[in-house]
């Protein structure tokens, strides 16, 4: 691995260009981001980030087995952790992320943790719905939160129907 402390890298999606972002720890950021894909300075971690990402994408990766290195508070981290056990295509909503990170009545906290998660996709708090089963805040736009959800219900339906 090179000798510098932050490594970037950029993949084309079909939600448009993917900035993702590394330490020597792990995977810091994924975002999608409006630039074109600019020169990188890339590492392993953010090549195999890229591999995985494009196994997603295309109906063959649903856990992902990247090192991630998050920078938040206590309770950010225990918000984003349990994103994390959501099963691929599910959804549910933020009270219940709250619960999961060990504070019930912190619903709100919960939902502004969701919105600083800096790791998309991989922390898929594109899973995260209202509870009333409406699509709410998407720092992607619910555009793309829209696409990554029937993009997981379709392969999750081909992969019952043994089409996988």
């Amino acid at each position: 691995m090179q000798n510098f402390k932050n490594y970037t890298d950029y993949m084309t999606s079909p939600l448009g260009v993917i900035k993702i972002k590394a330490s020597k720890y792990g995977i810091t950021g994924i975002e999608f981001t409006s630039q074109k894909k600019l020169p990188s300075l890339g590492c392993r971690l953010t090549e195999q980030c890229i591999v995985e990402l494009a196994e997603y994408f295309a109906g063959r990766r649903k856990i992902f087995n990247l090192p991630l290195d998050h920078k938040g508070t206590d309770f950010q981290n225990s918000v984003w952790s349990a994103l994390q056990d959501i099963i691929f295509s599910e959804t549910i909503s933020y009270g219940v992320v709250a619960s999961m990170a060990g504070k019930p009545a912190a619903v709100r906290a919960a939902g502004t943790a969701l919105k600083k998660n800096p790791i998309a996709i991989i922390v898929p708090c594109h899973r995260v719905i209202g509870k009333n089963g409406t699509l709410t805040g998407y720092s992607g736009g619910l555009e793309r939160k829209s696409w990554l959800l029937a993009h997981e219900a379709y392969y999750e339906n081909q992969l019952s129907l043994g089409n996988n």
